[in-house]
């Protein structure tokens, strides 16, 4: 018999199992599939971690968020467990050093992303391997009907085939009963087969609150008064850039001391912010959704969304950030109806039509080497009739990639045709039916905004999850509390 709770205790320096972690595990060595579904920073990794040291074979993980496998890679080798991952942020000889580590036997936990199963070297050389168990990181990836869609993690029936068909966990925080089905169906399991450990979505120490404003000044005046009213580590999300960079103006006139986080900034200066985040106290970041792989800090006093999010996923994983010491937290959602526009606009830049696809796709067909001189804006230009202000060309490339029908780079001037266009990129009916659910998932999030009772009881029926009537932790429930004591 394996003691668990030793690894657990040297390992990791836990002193005990965490809600149903302990059963998960012994549920997959048991040979037998999970679907977890637990709580942002509640303990998923171990769920994995532990039984991949305590089986002989290989413990194969796979997860669509890079950053965060160099974070979880280099804290298990701290710990003197043996791990390592593959993906593109190796150079060659990099790569090819782990290759030959992982042929000789080296690893116990392997990270990878989907997208490494299309490299026919990676493929033949982990065919090779004992793998004991597949984990499946942020699993919602997987279903079509979930909020993050990755088209590689559609090929996850055939990647567990190539691997033997190994006891499998998939694990994420987000999912309603729709994803959950279409997470076991697309792994290729029948739901008879895999129990699902679903330990709820309460988070009773975060306060919910939704604040209806209107304009950047009236944002800036709720930041300011949450920031006096609430010291400690917070997050300011918005969906732009150009509005975070437009707040942290305001915010330097005001002299309030901030970081900012987002794409645009080179993966240096990324790095330099999330440390100064994570090391140190009374931090104030204005970030976009980036900001969030990885960050796993305790002691989040606040999450302030300064501009709405496209989906109630979203805001969940969003929110969950905050107060994971088991500490009050508070979490503001800043309501302008204008902000709706954004969203509207990321969901046309998103979901580009069929034709846009197939315009695309012909031109890089006929004059490859004219798309790689063009670069991205000179393409767009090409594409999109000189409107730089529409990004479904950005779109459309990724999805081009995530499908294996484009190579290399267009900044990089490599790009390259390796196939046909896939049916679903050429089929608008199914384009449309995605687009249609994107909008239903933004008129969810105005629904909440709009909620007049319980905002965790309209969350937990979001997602399917047994609910009380009143949580006693939000602003809908607070009034009600009020109206009665002055009853």
């Amino acid at each position: 018999m394996i003691d668990l709770t030793a690894i657990l205790q040297k390992k990791f320096r836990h002193a005990a199992f965490r809600g149903p972690q302990e059963e998960i595990i012994q549920h997959v060595l048991n040979k037998k599939h999970a679907l977890v579904i637990m709580p942002t920073g509640m303990g998923k990794s171990l769920c994995y971690q532990i039984p991949a040291l305590a089986q002989k074979g290989l413990t194969v993980v796979i997860s669509p968020l890079v950053a965060l496998m160099k974070d979880q890679v280099d804290d298990l080798t701290a710990r003197g467990i043996k791990a390592a991952y593959i993906n593109s942020s190796l150079n060659r000889r990099e790569r090819e050093a782990r290759y030959a580590a992982l042929q000789a036997g080296a690893y116990k936990l392997l990270y990878v992303t989907p997208e490494r199963f299309r490299k026919s070297e990676f493929v033949a050389l982990i065919a090779r391997r004992r793998v004991d168990l597949l984990a499946v990181d942020e699993a919602h990836c997987i279903s079509e009907w979930g909020h993050d869609f990755r088209p590689d993690y559609t090929r996850l029936r055939e990647f567990r085939a190539g691997l033997g068909n190994p006891t499998t966990m998939a694990l994420t925080a987000t999912a309603t009963p729709e994803v959950q089905k279409d997470i076991i169906s697309q792994l290729g399991l029948a739901s008879a087969e895999v129990r699902i450990f679903h330990e709820g979505i309460a988070r009773p120490n975060l306060f919910l609150k939704v604040e209806e404003v209107w304009g950047e000044q009236k944002k800036l005046e709720a930041i300011l008064e949450l920031h006096r009213r609430q010291p400690g580590n917070g997050i300011v999300y918005f969906a732009l850039i150009k509005s975070l960079a437009s707040m942290s103006e305001l915010l330097q006139r005001a002299g309030v001391p901030h970081l900012c986080y987002h794409g645009d900034l080179n993966a240096g200066a990324r790095k330099r912010v999330q440390e100064r985040f994570m090391n140190g106290e009374n931090q104030l970041v204005l970030a976009t959704n980036a900001f969030g792989m990885g960050i796993d800090k305790a002691n989040i006093r606040f999450v302030l969304h300064a501009e709405a999010p496209g989906t109630l996923e979203a805001y969940y994983q969003e929110i969950g950030r905050a107060g994971r010491d088991e500490l009050s937290a508070t979490c503001i959602l800043l309501y302008d109806e204008q902000d709706l526009l954004i969203q509207m606009d990321f969901m046309k830049w998103n979901n580009p039509g069929a034709g846009f696809y197939e315009r695309l796709y012909h031109f890089l067909i006929e004059d490859i080497e004219a798309a790689n001189a063009l670069g991205l804006e000179g393409l767009k230009e090409k594409l999109h009739f000189k409107n730089r202000h529409d990004f479904r060309l950005e779109t459309a490339l990724g999805m081009l990639d995530r499908y294996g029908v484009t190579a290399g780079d267009l900044e990089a001037r490599t790009l390259s045709v390796q196939s046909d266009l896939p049916e679903t990129l050429t089929d608008q009916d199914y384009l449309e039916s995605k687009l249609k659910r994107e909008q239903k998932k933004l008129y969810t999030m105005v629904q909440y905004v709009r909620a007049e009772a319980c905002r965790k009881a309209f969350i937990h029926e979001y997602f399917g999850v047994a609910h009380a009537e009143t949580c006693g932790a939000c602003d809908r429930c607070s009034i009600t509390q009020a109206d009665s004591l002055h009853k």
